[in-house]
């Protein structure tokens, strides 16, 4: 394979951050990668730098987590430069989506494999993100999932934040639309997946991949916390049209009305608000994947059901 040369941007600030990454970067020199590092103090500084080195790169390496992806992502797609993930966050979820291993040694083999595999991105106004959208508790978890507490706790940090945004969430009446569908609705929280994982490990829909063209939107009900508890798997798994507390809906584009403009966060940052737009940008960026990764549908034998290709 030629020689590549690689931008790498290493958040030292995620909860692993500090991680040594000298065993990934040897893997990657064996590969024929040829490392450019650059430091951001800052996640609003990631996308300039990615910008600033375009010229002198062939693909940009991002150690750090889910944060740090959704802060490169706009640079990205400008520059269609393909993204090697080493994951060095907390929940990690773009990475868990597409198998790439928490091991960096054998995450940065995947980046020398060289193997790319081109994934869609959502849009929620104009702001790409990977994984999901949401507005309501989710957005609130978002005030109290600090990087301290992510870094002290770890998963538990996520359970700890649900329980204080749900303490300080009021349920709300919105009005959506999904592919021309309209509903109004009386909800805890809307969420719009791109991707397939979210929040740690939780899943969009039991259906979900992001290579399949489709948003997965579904509204929560407003739910006291212990019932909220009980939903737990409904979440985990994706189980969304099995459960009377959730509505699950499909589509290419969905809008989101609220009485009072209200947040939404993008991959864990709160990056618009509502009234918001939301739609898929099929095939958006090239990200490097293992060799062996198959869509969850391809790795049990279904056929995965891909939206039509449309001109955007």
């Amino acid at each position: 394979m030629a020689a590549r040369r690689a931008l790498l941007i290493a958040n030292r600030h995620s909860r692993t951050g500090a991680r040594d990454l000298s065993a990934a970067l040897e893997v990657l020199k064996a590969g024929g990668v040829t490392i450019l590092e650059r430091q951001c103090d800052r996640s609003d500084e990631v996308a300039d730098v990615i910008r600033r080195a375009a010229g002198e790169v062939d693909l940009v390496i991002l150690a750090g987590g889910d944060g740090t992806m959704n802060a490169a992502v706009e640079a990205l797609v400008e520059r269609q430069l393909p993204l090697g993930i080493l994951p060095t966050g907390t929940g990690n979820d773009l990475a868990r989506t597409l198998a790439i291993p928490t091991d960096l040694a054998e995450a940065a083999d995947a980046i020398a494999g060289g193997r790319q595999h081109r994934i869609d991105l959502g849009r929620a106004n104009h702001k790409y993100f990977f994984n999901v959208a949401s507005i309501g508790l989710a957005a609130e978890v978002t005030h109290h999932h600090t990087a301290e507490r992510k870094r002290r706790l770890w998963l538990l940090a996520y359970v700890l934040s649900v329980r204080d945004a749900w303490r300080t969430t009021r349920s709300f009446r919105a009005r959506l639309r999904c592919d021309g569908r309209a509903l109004r609705l009386h909800a805890l929280q809307v969420t719009i997946g791109n991707g397939r994982h979210y929040g740690g490990g939780m899943t969009v829909h039991a259906d979900a991949t992001i290579d399949d063209g489709w948003l997965h939107v579904y509204a929560l009900k407003p739910r006291r916390f212990w019932r909220l508890l009980l939903l737990l798997p409904v979440v985990r798994f994706g189980w969304l049209d099995r459960s009377e507390a959730t509505r699950a809906l499909r589509g290419r584009t969905a809008e989101v009305e609220t009485r009072r403009p209200l947040p939404v966060n993008t991959d864990g940052e709160l990056t618009t608000h509502t009234p918001a737009r939301f739609s898929v940008v099929p095939r958006a960026l090239a990200v490097f994947v293992p060799a062996a990764y198959q869509t969850p549908g391809e790795a049990d034998g279904r056929a995965v059901e891909r939206a039509p290709d449309r001109v955007e």
